[in-house]
């Protein structure tokens, strides 16, 4: 297995101090192939660990499994180096589905050369909002207290064992509504593989369809999050920063709670805010607060649009 950090020598410089020489650990990014059935699919940038959570979760994003019991195997490809000693580098698996389940389109194998900052940055977006997934996440009657969905950035920086010693990894987290109990965490170099190896976690142990969880992840929300957490099944997705506008929009077509700027005791929600609870003393018809936000911002841009009409005008 590759290593998870890499020790380098760095030169370390403040001002008005001379500079020094010490050891600095940087988390690896390697290379991973996923074949399927012996065919290569997929290459993408990322943290060496759990890749065969990796492998599974990415199958479940790009729907070609959605059952764990359609993952029967994986395995790492001996002399995959190309050397004449056939050495392992663990930088390629080959999976194994079971008989039933269809093998992917051979067409989509040139479209899946991922990095670990951008996703499926070789992929039309647009194509991949066509993705339909066998879980409908907007008939999950989930519902999630404020004051426990508030402690879960909490609970994510907490467990990142190894963004404590880089300071270089994005996290996925997910958490059961109902209790706020941590189930699984996953770091990578990539934050779309974050969450493909949670997602992988629960394929290998048979959970999904994941209803009544929240996904939380570090950074923001981009449309690839939500596509995966829709896949999956997953009811609520929540972040530390803001989503992309396409990623509200599959959010709210989808009927995913799709939360941003969860930090200390606040949040921005963009979809579906029934499901998030707020204490009774701060009782809110939330629908009709955003209601009315909406009317306020379409006048505001009715008169900024009118002024700026004027003044070309004028």
């Amino acid at each position: 297995m590759g290593r998870i950090t890499v020790r380098r020598s760095v030169t370390r410089l403040s001002l008005g101090k001379p500079p020094s020489r010490k050891a600095d650990f940087l988390a690896a990014e390697e290379p991973l192939e996923i074949r399927v059935g012996g065919q290569q699919l997929a290459i993408t940038m990322r943290t060496p660990g759990n890749d065969f959570e990796l492998a599974a979760g990415f199958l479940v994003s790009e729907g070609v499994i959605s059952r764990g019991e359609q993952f029967r195997s994986a395995m790492y490809c001996a002399g995959a180096d190309g050397s004449a000693d056939g050495l392992n580098t663990y930088n390629v698996l080959d999976v194994r589905l079971s008989a039933e389940t269809p093998p992917p389109d051979p067409d989509l194998a040139r479209n899946f050369y991922t990095t670990s900052s951008c996703g499926l940055c070789g992929k039309a977006s647009i194509d991949a909002v066509e993705l339909t997934s066998s879980y409908d996440v907007a008939r999950d009657p989930v519902t999630l207290q404020a004051a426990r969905l508030v402690t879960f950035p909490d609970k994510l920086r907490e467990q990142q064992e190894v963004f404590e010693k880089t300071g270089g990894l994005h996290a996925a987290a997910l958490f059961d509504a109902a209790t706020g109990d941590l189930l699984v965490l996953r770091e990578d170099v990539g934050r779309h593989n974050a969450v493909d190896k949670v997602v992988g976690w629960a394929v290998q142990n048979d959970r999904l369809p994941l209803t009544g969880t929240v996904l939380q992840v570090s950074g923001r929300s981009s449309f690839e999050l939500v596509q995966k957490a829709k896949m999956a099944g997953i009811p609520i997705l929540a972040a530390v920063s803001a989503p992309s506008s396409l990623a509200a929009d599959l959010a709210e077509a989808s009927g995913m709670t799709l939360i941003g700027f969860l930090r200390g005791e606040s949040m921005v929600i963009y979809s579906r805010p029934d499901r998030i609870v707020a204490a009774e003393e701060a009782a809110l018809d939330v629908e009709t607060a955003l209601d009315s936000e909406t009317d306020a911002d379409a006048e505001a841009d009715a008169d900024a649009d009118a002024e700026a009409g004027a003044g070309a005008w004028s």
